[in-house]
């Protein structure tokens, strides 16, 4: 895709070969290539390898010229031989670079790895911290495909079109189709003409008819690309380079770069064109988009501020004709490298092109739910039928039909860009995977054939499932929304557990441990780990048995009514704060409380012996001037029930 349109200017020095006979070549080929005459540089570098010379900066350079318009399979190419190299002082962004370039043509395992190493490498860039938070990400993707019926809009030519709005009953689009003017010229970066805006009317179905330029006003012998229409339709918004009543405008290294412009109808003719006045000779501001109430402007820039190559910005338009400050949408949007080609609908969310968060290659497009508060979350890639290896970009959907446009240099088209035609056959969900495996509390073995129920948070019942042979289990759920889930095996008890799904694709990990409802005990085992009973709890320095201490003790009184030959030994342990005699008395005084307790309710007196331990049988290293955790001592605050005769 075109470098102007997506707002990636990069300027890389002039490099020098060693190689005489290669110099005057090169040298021609670095001015057009700083320039931002790519077409012609490449053709100059590529006959200088093809001569077997090898350069860094040359392979870099010819990467670059390729990755900026978009010929991601040529990019891998040439950042292949730059990696064959020596890459030990290579820039981190060309490891980016390469793993976009690699997806392109499926190379995705060397790319996943690429871009851990530009992770390591780029030290704090946030497209290397979201690939490493969604390493599964292509499970996403998988999941959000197969949601569209996709066609060629009829509308392309063998050129570039690209960026599609609705006004009235038409579709306006730019294009760089040659309409046989005179004037007609062409621009250097992509040896394409310069793009214009036309309008097709639309049929049946949203079928665009014969292409028509849009009002001669509006169109210059630059750029035009990318507008958006007001709902009475009476003014337009559009992107065009730095030029206005015959005068074009340039930043300091003389490029004309991109500006937004405001268009008025009166008398079915679009006059009274004006720039924006957060527009700049020295950054670029491109691809304006109204919100569905006319008040908010959202655009892409590269402007101060900006967090990346291109950001996602937003303006209030106020009653006046005046705009507020422009205010970046933020790092849950934007990235260290390009978000582009902002659509707003009527069900608060925000679709957007990105190479900066995990895709398939080049430009993604991606939705974000738009809060309450005007922040973003769940950012979704809208799958592989929008998505593709290459660029794909300039969404917009008809809320109500589930109709709409994107353009994509994707294989098969006609022309440099296409557009795409779409029916959205259902929508998108946030969506994770609920998983996790059942086991023995106690054992902490694995409890195949165990039933498992999803339900809401109104205690519906959505979905039953049985642990395989892993006893493993797993549910799709949806994003932010609340879920019960029980657990059912015979001999065990049924477990109930809630939890709370978080707001972005993703898993769930959610374990559940079942108690056995038929403890099988011997002599010298612990009762108290039928029942999870890891300690009687007293009040501090107390040994009178607490209201929690004797609800446990009912389930030991319990067993022992059941099985009247039962006897116990009683032993209650302390940790090694307080002094050995002192934990030696309080321990004692504890057991001896929980066997009075058991004799007051019915247990007789020579089926119960018991000791308090003290510190004497730590179970781990938490001796006296041992530093621990409050966890590492809570091991050793334990009691034990014994059993000494069945």
């Amino acid at each position: 895709m075109k470098n102007n349109i997506l707002l990636y200017i990069t300027l890389l020095t002039a490099f020098s070969f060693n190689a005489h006979c290669q110099q005057g070549k090169v040298t021609a080929a670095d001015k057009k290539y700083d320039n931002y005459a790519y077409i012609d540089a490449i053709k100059t570098y590529e006959k200088v390898a093809e001569k077997g010379y090898k350069s860094a900066e040359m392979f870099k350079k010819l990467g670059n010229s390729y990755y900026y318009n978009a010929d991601l399979e040529e990019a891998a190419r040439w950042y292949g031989e730059l990696f064959s190299m020596d890459t030990t002082d290579l820039e981190p962004e060309y490891y980016f670079r390469y793993a976009q370039s690699l997806r392109s043509i499926g190379q995705n395992d060397k790319a996943n790895e690429l871009v851990q190493l530009f992770n390591q490498k780029s030290g704090n860039d946030s497209r290397g911290r979201l690939f490493m938070k969604n390493m599964n990400y292509l499970d996403a993707i998988k999941a959000n495909s197969g949601r569209y019926k996709i066609e060629d809009a009829g509308i392309n030519s063998i050129y570039s079109d690209y960026g599609t709005a609705l006004y009235a009953n038409e579709i306006v689009f730019a294009s760089a189709r040659d309409t046989g003017s005179l004037g007609q010229r062409k621009h250097k970066w992509t040896n394409q003409y310069f793009t214009n805006l036309y309008s097709a009317n639309l049929g049946e179905n949203m079928t665009p008819g014969q292409p028509q330029k849009l009002d001669k006003k509006i169109n210059s012998k630059f750029h035009e690309s990318t507008p958006v229409f007001t709902k009475d339709g009476k003014t337009m918004y559009f992107t065009r380079n730095n030029y206005l009543d015959g005068k074009k405008g340039k930043d300091a290294n003389k490029i004309t770069l991109l500006k937004i412009y405001k268009a008025t109808l009166e008398n079915d003719s679009w006059s009274n064109i004006i720039e924006l006045p957060f527009n700049s000779d020295n950054y670029s501001v491109a691809h304006p988009m109204l919100s569905p109430d006319g008040k908010t402007l959202y655009f892409a820039s590269d402007m101060p501020g900006t967090i990346g190559q291109s950001d996602l910005f937003k303006v209030q338009i106020n009653d006046n004709d005046t705009y507020s400050n422009p205010e970046n949408l933020g790092k849950m949007i934007n990235t260290e490298g390009r978000e582009t080609f902002p659509f707003v609908n009527d069900e608060n969310e925000i679709y957007f092109a990105s190479d900066g968060h995990p895709g398939m290659g080049g430009l993604d497009v991606f939705v974000s739910n738009i809060n309450a508060d005007g922040t973003f979350s769940n950012i979704q890639n809208l799958g592989a039928d929008i998505n593709s290896p290459k660029d794909d970009f300039a969404y917009l959907i008809d809320t109500k039909s589930r109709k709409g446009f994107f353009t994509s240099n994707r294989d098969g088209g006609l022309g440099y860009d296409d557009i795409y035609k779409f029916l959205e056959l259902r929508k998108i969900k946030c969506q994770q995977i609920l998983f996790g495996e059942i086991t023995d509390l106690v054992t902490a073995e694995l409890l195949p054939d165990t039933k498992i129920t999803l339900f809401d948070n109104q205690f519906n019942a959505i979905s039953t499932t049985v642990s395989n042979d892993k006893a493993a289990y797993s549910f799709m759920v949806e994003c932010g929304k609340t879920y019960y889930v029980r657990a059912q095996k015979p001999e065990y008890t049924t477990k109930e557990l809630k939890t709370t799904i978080a707001e972005e694709n993703g898993k769930t990990y959610l374990p559940i441990a079942l108690e056995n409802a038929k403890c099988k005990v011997t002599i010298g085992d612990d009762l108290g780990k039928c029942f999870n009973i890891k300690m009687i709890y007293f009040d501090l320095d107390k040994s009178n048995i607490r209201q929690e201490a004797a609800f446990d003790l009912e389930k030991i009184l319990d067993v022992l009514n059941q099985n009247p030959t039962m006897k116990l030994d009683i032993r209650s342990h302390t940790d090694s704060r307080q002094t050995f005699k002192y934990n030696e008395a309080l321990s004692d005084r504890r057991a001896k409380s929980t066997i009075n307790w058991l004799i007051k309710n019915g247990v007789s007196a020579d089926r119960l012996t018991g000791k308090g331990y003290g510190e004497t049988q730590l179970v781990n290293k938490c001796a006296d001037d041992v530093e621990c955790t409050e966890e590492e001592h809570q091991l050793n605050r334990r009691s034990e029930f014994i059993i000494t005769a069945l």
